[in-house]
């Protein structure tokens, strides 16, 4: 019997594989299984026909070519031959079929999720427009790529200075946008990504930094909208500021009156309701949608209780669980607004010859996830069970509470930028293969789906969701652990990327380059 370094209990016939759901006709490798090996579920004993991977499909019955194949008791695609009891499920036997829902619409409005109990606190930075910060950063926002590398050296700079308390740094946002833009959509998105950074809970203070002659000018940034934030925002050019020695020098005599004032700055006790969590996953495996993206869901519903707001990002990855998300819709506007993100973002990938299959990475196939109806099945777990109070779009600004959904794609950072724009104050992220990601502002808490990953990658790690593949744990113990966690973080308690340096940023660019 094959075994796995950190599984807890040892494989038995009776352990060694998952059914998630009692309508499935697969089941999930606990460990990696070897061709003959026993396994009993539901009463029956199958012996295996080949070797089953670590988090990969077995058949539970005969599967007729042309049949569908159920996970979490949905369809995942169709068998593309013939497949035994025992036998191995993955791309060599299962192909992916594009599902037409008949989408359950719901009659009327939801009620809002009433308040439950006492709403816990935490000590946060209350900002003038009633959002609070969970951490107090100064920011140097490049306009450009052609000033990111002067913002980088601004902030570069202060490495080595103790800076005040309460002050948790200055953080330059370098990226490779802001020219060869064709005006209109692509440079609306990048200024309003570039916008929800600068005007973020999280940001103290903030200069926007350009080289003078880019698509993308400053003074989008200065006008009249900036108007109430004059005095926590400065914009500076290269070229109007003496090169990039010259700009470096300026900057710092500015942000030199930007740290007086977020010195000043103190954390307050403040009501949880004000938690904004952006949920993503990434390096996903098939114990994600099992361990980690449950678990979330469970904090995300505790979330909604409170008044606090959790916002799941990704449409590729909703793609194939789109139909029981527009179920839980607050009203038919708000579901049929989902979908049109949806359709929205087939006709974008269908510009470019691709589709919503082409998500899932070599390694997600590697941890189990065969295409992207399963993949999705799985990350919108992480939305808990919380009507869809709201729908946007990438990096608008999320209002809440409770459950909102942000067009975003399924790439890492892309994503996260996103969140981060509309305004999330935390980043829960769920990982199966190992994410070292993090964002420049935004603490992001990092979950495992299987413990062997957590063991390998444990400084990249906050939390091993993993103990419930082995019967260690469960749902509601580790969602709660990852509530806890939230709370201590909003209130100050930094997460293994924020330690290691993480600073992930990149704006999602959707227009043709000039």
């Amino acid at each position: 019997m094959s075994t796995l370094i950190g599984i807890s209990p040892p494989p038995t016939a009776g352990n060694a594989a998952l059914q998630l759901h009692p309508g499935d006709n697969v089941a999930i490798a606990r460990v990696a299984l070897s061709a003959l090996q026993p396994v009993r579920l539901s009463g029956a004993e199958i012996v295996l026909k080949n070797d089953v991977p670590f988090g990969h499909k077995l058949a539970l019955k005969p599967i007729a070519a042309g049949a569908s194949v159920l996970r979490y008791g949905q369809v995942i695609g169709h068998a593309s031959r013939d497949i035994a009891a025992g036998e191995h499920i993955h791309t060599h036997n299962l192909e992916f079929e594009e599902i037409v829902f008949d989408y359950e619409f719901p009659v009327g409005d939801r009620p809002a999720v009433p308040v439950r109990g006492t709403v816990p606190s935490f000590q946060g930075y209350l900002r003038e427009d009633g959002r609070v910060g969970t951490r107090n950063y100064i920011a140097v926002v490049a306009a450009s790529n052609c000033a990111a590398h002067t913002a980088e050296l601004i902030a570069a700079s202060y490495a080595l200075e103790d800076l005040p308390p309460g002050v948790d740094g200055v953080v330059a946002f370098p990226h490779g946008e802001g020219c060869g833009h064709s005006i209109g959509p692509d440079t609306d998105q990048l200024q309003r990504t570039l916008g929800g950074v600068l005007d973020h809970p999280n940001v103290s203070s903030a200069i926007i930094l350009g080289l003078g002659c880019e698509v993308n000018q400053i003074d989008h940034y200065l006008g009249p909208d900036a108007e109430a934030r004059r005095d926590r925002l400065v914009g500076m050019t290269v070229q109007g500021s003496g090169g990039t020695s010259g700009t470096v020098a300026a900057a710092r005599r500015e942000i030199s009156r930007l740290m007086d004032r977020a010195a000043a700055e103190r954390r307050t006790e403040t009501p949880a309701s004000k938690i904004v969590l952006g949920l993503n996953c990434g390096g996903s495996d098939s114990f994600s949608g099992i361990t980690a993206n449950p678990a979330l869901g469970l904090c995300s519903d505790l979330l909604a209780e409170i008044g606090a707001t959790a916002v799941l990002a990704e449409t590729p990855e909703i793609v194939g669980a789109e139909h029981l998300l527009v179920r839980r819709a607050r009203n038919r506007a708000v579901g049929e607004k989902l979908l049109l993100m949806i359709a929205n973002y087939k006709r974008y990938l269908s510009r470019f010859g691709g589709s919503f299959d082409d998500n899932p990475s070599p390694g997600n196939k590697e941890g189990g996830l065969t295409n992207i109806l399963e993949k999705s099945l799985g990350a919108a777990a992480k939305a808990g069970t919380s009507p869809l109070n709201e729908v946007v779009d990438y990096a608008e600004r999320v209002r809440g509470p409770g459950f909102v959904f942000m067009n975003t794609p399924g790439y890492d950072p892309v994503s996260l930028s996103g969140l981060a724009a509309g305004g999330a104050n935390l980043i829960a992220f769920t990982t199966g293969r190992g994410s070292a990601i993090g964002f420049p502002t935004i603490p992001v808490i990092k979950i495992a789906t299987n413990t062997p990953m957590y063991r390998r990658m444990r400084d990249n790690m906050d939390i091993d969701a993993g103990r419930m593949a082995d019967g260690l744990a469960d749902v509601e113990s580790v969602g709660r652990e990852i509530f806890d966690m939230v709370l201590r973080v909003a209130s100050g308690e930094r997460t293994c990327a924020e330690r290691l340096g993480h600073k992930e940023f990149v704006p999602w660019r959707i227009g043709p380059v000039l």
